[in-house]
């Protein structure tokens, strides 16, 4: 796998985005996944974040495991993980020409769904959404199917733990087991798909130190940089790199 250096910078900032998404910051992690894609071909750079994801969220249960709120995660992992496995058939017949608008695209969709999100908190001051078994049904089967096929289901959990009205360490600590036993399940259909290779995981090990800097400063960021301003930024990049992978299709 040949990298340019400016291939390299952009894995590190992706590396470093992933650290700072998982400490501080959860809704700038979209932007690494349409960082990676725009270096390495589409399918292979899901088989890559993956295993960084690992790493992050390794982290994040080191510092919120007590916080979690099982009964909430019982209801949406087994939906996740029937939407894992139809996205894992779904990777399987599509190309990899295919797979790098479809990831910008929904990359798009999600940054939209935060749009949405962030409109309706500022009017009523609360997410007003369904609580029904079948909202935990139908968020957790797409949450899977978008997690296997671009590792970008952030913004659907997001929005079904804000449904929840969970305090923040809770919110925090839901999502990251949430996250670990997730991305966890995923491995060996990733590995069976050709999509983590010894060679991915060399490449992983080279940017796990990033990752963990990233996390590091993401509890400092936290503490002194204004989170909506910061996130934002970064929902703006995320949408620049999106817009380029769905033009990548007329290329």
């Amino acid at each position: 796998m040949s990298i340019t250096f400016l291939g390299w910078l952009d894995l590190v900032l992706a590396a470093f985005i992933l650290g700072i998404s998982k400490t501080g910051f959860p809704g700038v992690a979209i932007l690494a996944i349409p960082l990676v894609a725009l270096v390495i071909p589409a399918r292979a750079s899901t088989g890559l974040i993956l295993p960084m994801l690992l790493v992050g969220d390794v982290m994040a249960v080191a510092f919120y495991r007590r916080h979690a709120v099982w009964k909430y995660l019982a209801k949406l992992m087994p939906c996740a993980a029937v939407g894992i496995v139809i996205g894992d058939q779904c990777l399987g017949v599509i190309s990899d020409r295919q797979l790098k608008p479809l990831i910008g695209g929904v990359i798009l969709v999600l940054l939209l769904a935060n749009w949405w999100r962030d409109r309706r908190l500022a009017k009523v001051g609360q997410m007003t959404v369904p609580e029904g078994w079948w909202f935990a049904v139908v968020l957790g089967v797409l949450a899977g199917i978008t997690t296997m096929m671009a590792n970008a289901a952030g913004p659907i959990v997001v929005i079904y733990l804000l449904a929840m009205r969970l305090p923040k360490t809770a919110f925090i600590g839901t999502g990251a087991w949430y996250y670990l036993v997730l991305n966890a399940f995923k491995i060996p259909f990733s590995w069976h798909r050709g999509l983590i290779t010894a060679q991915s995981l060399w490449l992983n090990a080279k940017l796990a130190g990033v990752i963990v800097g990233g996390g590091i400063l993401g509890l400092w960021l936290v503490k002194h940089v204004p989170e909506k301003a910061f996130t934002r930024f970064v929902q703006l990049l995320a949408a620049l790199a999106a817009v380029q992978l769905v033009v990548s299709l007329w290329t």
